[in-house]
């Protein structure tokens, strides 16, 4: 009896053993067993069966090299499966011209915009691209980036002063004097900048803002001349000489049109009588746009004189001197151009 309990609890043993067996054997096929794996590179396809356990270890193991900047989709770390593609794509030779320097990279993205991207190569909103973002990487391919700035410069410049000469009759002639200084004024202009890689492109002004007014600069200039008559004495100040014609005229009908009675007789345009006073000052007719009645002369000749009458034939630079009817002087006076001194 005790043998054959025995024999029964050897044979379950076994049993157990052998079933533990199997097992291991089925999990060890099955870990082992092949799989089918497709490759694509670069647009080229190769089906592969393998063992591996990792993409890693399959493409290793049949010399297929991943470069740096190689991509590859599942990434290496990802464990193979049956029936699993494997995208790659080989970087391609690109040079990028940018900031001054040329640069030669491999790359292996799809468009220009990622490229750049992947090389750290930071875009700002003006700047040029050449071909375009969206473009396609090829091999050989050239970028051409312009960094483009648009900046607005702020300016100052000098508005100049204006110098204002006021005529001054109690000043010597050719003589000054400052009674205001003159003060440049500050004028801003804003002007927009463009420069491409640091050049100047373009520039446009946006604007001119007086910041502060010029003050003009106000000085005195001197009439005064001095001149001495021809009679001779002691110099005479004037403000101004002129040249002019010099015809005569008495209170006498055939020149005013009026007889002793008549009203008016021997009175000027200005109310007074007319006179000839070689010791003072004389009557003289002026044309009023000229000379303006009331103006104290010195006439070459004939001495001083008050221009207090005017004449229908007396226009422009013309002057009318006033004598005494049937006088020697009238007779002997001829029409001639003289020197007209403007007194002050």
């Amino acid at each position: 009896m005790k043998g054959g309990r025995y024999m029964k609890g050897t044979l379950k043993s076994r049993a157990v053993i052998l079933a533990v067996a199997f097992i291991v054997l089925i999990l060890s096929v099955s870990f082992t067993a092949k799989r089918r794996v497709t490759v694509v590179c670069d647009g080229k396809t190769k089906t592969i069966t393998t063992s591996a356990k990792t993409v890693g270890t399959l493409l290793e193991e049949n010399g297929i090299y991943i470069g740096e900047k190689d991509i590859i989709r599942p990434n290496i770390d990802t464990k193979v499966k049956d029936g699993m593609t494997i995208l790659i794509k080989r970087a391609v030779p690109v040079t990028i011209k940018v900031d001054g320097k040329v640069l030669k990279v491999k790359s292996a993205e799809g468009t220009v915009e990622k490229l750049l991207k992947s090389e750290g190569i930071n875009l700002n909103e003006k700047d040029k691209v050449f071909p375009s973002l969206d473009s396609i990487v090829k091999p050989n391919m050239e970028i051409k980036i312009t960094r483009v700035v648009e900046k607005v410069e702020v300016l100052t410049k000098p508005i100049p002063f204006k110098v204002i000469k006021k005529p001054n009759n109690d000043m010597l002639k050719g003589s000054i004097k400052v009674i205001q200084e003159g003060m440049e004024g500050i004028l801003e202009v804003k002007t927009k900048v463009v420069l491409e890689d640091g050049k100047v492109i373009s520039t446009k002004k946006i604007s001119e803002v007086i910041k502060k007014r010029p003050v003009d600069k106000i000085v005195y200039v001197g009439t005064l001349g001095f001149f001495t008559p021809s009679r001779g004495g002691e110099p005479i100040a004037y403000v101004r000489k002129l040249t002019m014609k010099a015809t005569k005229y008495t209170s006498s009908y055939e020149c005013t049109g009026k007889r002793p009675g008549d009203r008016g007789f021997g009175r000027t345009a200005t109310g007074t009588i007319a006179r000839r006073n070689k010791n003072g000052f004389s009557t003289v007719a002026v044309d009023p746009d000229v000379i303006p009645l009331g103006t104290r002369l010195y006439i070459e000749d004939y001495g001083f004189a008050i221009a207090e009458d005017t004449g229908g034939a007396v226009k422009g630079y013309m002057i009318d001197l006033y004598f005494e009817p049937g006088t020697e002087e009238f007779r002997n006076w001829r029409t001639k151009y003289v020197d007209v001194y403007i007194l002050r």
